[in-house]
């Protein structure tokens, strides 16, 4: 018997993250067992039945992939003013949901999965998962700049926490800043780069967590492997719900 909180159960079988499965409940169109369901109850995925707007709830099978997302691409399921989405880059129909927004200027790794579970876990502060990034900037010397990486930057009241950072000469006058951090703030690395008067030409995310970049060609994507999947629920202190396929 598996029990677990219902916004989870939700998040598993790939119908929404957690917040977004607590406003559905909150809506009052989830039901478990038929009887509309609250926040804070608790299922068995496994022996009971439940459903969204009356569609019934299964967990779709487990799948995981990297993309390295190319510029000008958004990190959405549709986008208003019509420019392509990531998702017309990956299999369609494959209930795949990313994992840490790019913006639309931002290139390099883009991980995609079915398990909501999981997506919250890479996501939420809690579990300080690091993001590797490589940018391309301007706006100050090299030699000044490695000393500037080095004071403290505080983005809305709370510090920017660098795990890493290197700074190495670029070409025309400009620096490349390398960058590991374990947290996932909205622009956080452009952000922080603004505070120390730098401007950002080029960003790219090379790794999330135990994945990395490679050699994956630009627009490409392909499937983790069994190892790289396993040292994800690793880093995430999590069970994985299935094996892979």
């Amino acid at each position: 018997m598996s029990v677990m909180r219902l916004q989870r159960a939700l998040a598993r079988a790939g119908v929404a993250s957690r917040r977004a499965a607590e406003v559905l409940i909150e809506q009052g169109v989830v039901r478990v067992d038929g009887a509309v369901a609250t926040l804070g109850s608790k299922v068995d995925p496994e022996r009971q039945s439940i459903t969204v707007r009356g569609k019934r709830v299964a967990e779709k099978p487990r799948r995981w992939i990297m993309l390295h997302k190319p510029l000008g691409v958004v990190t959405t399921a549709q986008d208003e003013e019509g420019r392509r989405t990531v998702f017309e880059l990956v299999p369609r129909g494959a209930g795949l949901t990313y994992v840490g927004r790019l913006d639309v200027m931002t290139t390099g790794l883009l991980l995609l999965t079915t398990d909501g579970e999981a997506v919250h876990r890479l996501t939420h502060p809690k579990y300080r998962i690091e993001r590797r990034y490589t940018a391309l900037v301007h706006g100050r010397p090299t030699a000044e700049l490695a000393a500037a990486v080095q004071r403290p930057v505080v983005l809305e009241g709370r510090p920017v926490v660098l795990k890493s950072v290197r700074v190495r000469p670029g070409v025309d006058g400009r620096s490349i800043v390398d960058v590991t951090l374990a947290e996932g703030r909205k622009n956080v690395v452009r952000r922080w780069a603004a505070e120390l008067g730098l401007k950002v030409d080029r960003l790219a995310r090379l790794s999330y967590g135990p994945i990395r970049l490679g050699e994956l060609p630009v627009g490409k994507w392909r499937a983790l492997l069994p190892q790289e999947e396993r040292a994800i629920y690793r880093a995430i202190h999590l069970e994985p719900r299935s094996s892979p396929e």
